[in-house]
């Protein structure tokens, strides 16, 4: 039972029904190479819709960044953490609590690639399903989530504004390496707080990867197919 929005002790994770979502995508999903100055966090993040007759799907894969890998105690590997998330890793509540929430807490220390690398199954290509749509669209979704203090953004619904990127952003002649290759890709390379790259994976399939610039320098911007296309 669940009294005041307080979990019980036995709740599931919620990683393991994310996993039973990804089962038999009919698309690749792409991930960063891995490289030890990450670690995924094994909490996908989901977007669909058009319902029951699906039109469009996003999966998105966040990871922890170790700036020190080979010492994970060294507190450079820490983060500023606001006024908020210092109380919740500070206070432990008196109720027991699953102990993969307990994990997921005490991992907000440490900085995230949150929804860095996400992959876009669409239906039905439209002006809104294009590579330069794709890119520009997660960029200012990693804006307006992640920096919307330096960005200077009240609380509560985000609309248009000067710190949105646009089209004319969008560099066409980058290249991205997938699975050990260079392929064709757009790169938003004028926005002073990320970076963002991307590249068409099939007709239907756009994979995107925005990095925070302070990360950069930790970070391979390298993907890999993580799943295959089911057959």
């Amino acid at each position: 039972m669940q009294f005041a929005g307080v979990l019980p002790e036995d709740a599931p994770d919620p990683r393991v029904e994310s996993g039973r979502r990804l089962l038999g995508l009919t698309f690749p999903l792409m991930g960063l190479v891995p490289q030890p100055t990450i670690e995924d966090t094994d909490r996908p993040a989901i977007m669909e819709a058009g319902g029951a007759a699906r039109s469009q799907l996003a999966v998105s894969f966040s990871y922890t960044l170790w700036r020190n890998p080979h010492d994970r105690a060294d507190p450079v590997n820490l983060k500023d953490l606001d006024p908020h998330e210092r109380a919740a890793v500070e206070t432990t509540p008196p109720w027991p609590r699953p102990a993969w929430l307990i994990e997921s807490v005490e991992m907000m220390r440490y900085p995230q690639l949150w929804e860095a690398v996400r992959t876009c199954w669409t239906l039905e290509a439209t002006e809104y399903t294009t590579l330069s749509r794709q890119l520009i669209d997660h960029t200012n979704y990693i804006l307006m989530n992640q920096f919307r203090d330096e960005l200077g953004l009240n609380s509560g619904p985000t609309g248009d504004g000067p710190w949105r990127v646009g089209p004319s952003s969008v560099n066409t002649a980058a290249t991205l390496e997938i699975d050990g290759e260079d392929v064709p890709a757009s790169e938003i390379d004028t926005d002073p707080f990320v970076y963002a790259l991307g590249a068409q994976i099939r007709p239907d399939v756009v994979t995107t990867l925005v990095i925070a610039r302070d990360h950069l320098p930790y970070v391979r911007l390298a993907l890999h197919t993580r799943t295959p296309a089911a057959a």
